[in-house]
């Protein structure tokens, strides 16, 4: 599949060529800014929204944008959000490799640990986020959107909803599948205290 003004060059390398603007949500996965950075591009934090992608993505010239929950936006595509231009291209390297998508991912899943998306009910969730701001602060803190903690070998974000009464949770260790578990029910457990 071509679409005007991308060059599709696999999932592995995410329609990156050198000096390409990236935009990326808040839970910023570690995996997605390695790749970026080693292909020569530029990846940028963005808030989760479509309107907000869809305003960075033209002031930065950014190709492409995605989010956690499955959102893909794409320059050539007026900046808009698209499931059909995201699944052609994984469908076309998956024929082109002859390969299954476990294997494709298998390289990303061996070294970056997600915890995935996890909502939690909460009464205050201001109140929740200084909770973490104040147990983390040892740790570099961002505020675009919710709260991101990072460490050298984890990080994590937590952001209210902006359609329910939620606070979502997304953590991502570099060490292992189980210091993953151990730090996601650390937070878990301070979120839904």
């Amino acid at each position: 599949m071509k679409v005007a003004g991308v060059k599709p060059i696999g999932c592995d390398k995410l329609l990156v060529a050198a000096g390409v603007v990236i935009v990326g949500c808040v839970e910023r996965l570690k995996e997605v800014a390695d790749k970026v950075q080693e292909l020569g591009g530029t990846a940028l934090v963005n808030r989760v929204g479509h309107a907000f992608f869809k305003t960075r993505m033209r002031e930065e010239g950014g190709v492409f944008g995605g989010e956690v929950s499955g959102h893909y936006y794409f320059r050539s595509f007026y900046c808009a959000d698209s499931g059909t231009i995201p699944a052609l291209l994984i469908l076309e390297l998956l024929s082109e490799r002859s390969a299954r998508m476990s294997e494709l991912l298998e390289q990303y899943r061996s070294r970056y640990f997600i915890s995935g998306e996890i909502n939690s009910e909460v009464a205050d969730p201001h109140a929740k986020l200084e909770e973490l701001s104040a147990r983390y602060a040892d740790a570099d803190q961002h505020r675009l959107d919710g709260i991101s903690i990072d460490y050298d070998d984890w990080h994590f974000n937590v952001r209210p909803s902006n359609t329910e009464p939620l606070l979502r949770l997304c953590l991502e260790s570099l060490v292992s599948p189980e210091d993953m578990e151990r730090r996601r029910d650390e937070v878990l457990a301070l979120i839904r205290a």
